[in-house]
């Protein structure tokens, strides 16, 4: 072998060594809405075409009932539940965390962290369940909230680090806004009937680290926000929807950096930040999609809007933008695609069904998942072009997770993992 052709050879066994891992490398999947927040995978290969019997890997029946969406850590998922005790007559119900070997499906355990017992268990709203909040993990262990009733953290194989219940409300409709990691703390919204708040927990002992009382007037005090962290001119903050206003705080301390005020309760979308603006809906009664500047201080509601549009707007599904577009779908079913700059409205179709999962973008394409189990895929770009649609024949408000190559599905009983 020449020397010239042996030194090709060692370059060439050099490179496969360094880019294998990383093409077989899959992305983290830890919290809702993936590893932005904000609804964006870059995996590819995904599938477009499946039914309930089509391209399922596999599907694993979920005990009890839970809206929280799937999290991906390695070669496991994790998703929360709620079990009702008992033959079911009472309302009493085991809060439950649920992990499911990624390559088989396969139930590896399933674990009471929290009760709802006749005494402490709340009302829900038929759409909600005692277990919507989505886990999120920083690799090692695993984090879940279940509004009122308790904040865990737990190892990946289970064990309990440590489990409180310091962070009290009334919660009206249930809980639903999930938890985000801003470095060594875990924030929550607690939006209630009666009390409104932003905390932070210690991401070691789940002590308080900072609590932050937000002032609401109005009659329906309640939400279900899930915070999203931003960096500012280099400076982070995390952005809090809530009942009648939205605010950017510091995560050192939790202090208020500006608010936008609005008039909106039962917020539910998770904010986006894109274009140097932040994206967010007011929910009900009307709701009103704003863009908002976050690079104020203090009151901002005058100065920093940078547009608005109360037409065909979401309660429910969070947005998603690509490119320069900004895309929605409302609860009835409505797709929009605007500029996220100007917000000029390039097109509105009647997709179909009934919405609450939040969008998702991967692959160079959108994925629309109703309310009734059907995805609609659709191309993105300033005219509407249909790919597909798939139908799982069964009622999902769980919003997706990728695991490598394939989707992972929640439906009202089951865990689906679709692939090609």
């Amino acid at each position: 072998m020449s020397v010239s052709r042996f030194i090709c050879l060692c370059v060439l066994s050099t490179v496969s060594v360094i880019t294998a891992p990383s093409l077989m490398q899959a992305e983290d999947w830890f919290e809702f809405r993936g590893p932005t927040g904000q609804g964006h995978s870059s995996q590819t290969s995904l599938p477009i075409a499946w039914s309930p019997t089509e391209h399922v890997l596999w599907n694993t029946k979920i005990p009890g009932v839970g809206w929280s969406s799937p999290i991906v850590v390695g070669e496991k998922v994790f998703v929360t539940t709620a079990v009702p005790k008992g033959d079911g007559k009472m309302p009493e119900q085991s809060l439950r965390v649920v992990c499911l070997d990624l390559e088989s499906g396969k139930i590896l355990w399933d674990k009471e962290i929290f009760q709802e017992t006749k005494e402490t268990v709340q009302r829900i709203h038929k759409k909600n369940s005692h277990a919507s909040p989505t886990p999120i993990s920083d690799g090692k262990v695993v984090y879940v909230h279940f509004g009122t009733f308790g904040t865990a953290c737990l190892t990946l194989d289970g064990d309990v680090v440590w489990k409180t219940t310091a962070l009290k409300y009334e919660m009206q409709h249930g809980n639903g806004g999930s938890p985000i990691l801003v470095d060594d703390k875990l924030v929550v919204i607690c939006d209630g009937k009666g009390s409104n708040f932003i905390a932070a927990l210690d991401r070691k002992t789940g002590d308080i680290a900072w609590k932050v009382d937000r002032n609401v007037d109005g009659r329906k005090k309640f939400s279900f926000a899930t915070p999203l962290l931003i960096t500012v001119n280099g400076e982070e903050q995390i952005v809090a929807p809530g009942t009648d206003v939205i605010s950017g705080h510091s995560p050192k301390d939790g202090k208020e950096i500006w608010h936008l005020n609005y008039t909106g309760y039962s917020v539910i979308p998770r904010p986006i930040y894109s274009h140097g603006l932040i994206f967010v809906t007011t929910s009900y009664d009307r709701p009103t999609l704003l863009a908002i500047r976050p690079d104020g201080k203090g009151d901002v509601t005058d100065t920093h809007l940078a547009w608005s549009n109360k037409n065909q707007i979401p309660h429910t599904p969070s947005l998603l933008v690509v490119g320069d577009e900004l895309y929605t779908v409302s609860d009835k079913g409505i797709g929009q695609c605007f500029d996220a700059k100007t917000g000029k409205l390039h097109w509105k179709e009647r997709v179909g069904g009934n919405y609450s999962a939040s969008p998702l973008f991967a692959d160079g394409k959108i994925y629309f998942q109703s309310e009734e189990g059907e995805t609609t895929i659709i191309a993105p770009g300033t005219t509407y072009k249909e790919i597909s649609r798939n139908h799982l024949k069964e009622p999902t408000l769980a919003s997706y997770a990728v695991a490598g190559d394939t989707l992972l599905i929640r439906t009202k009983s089951q865990l689906y993992r679709i692939g090609k």
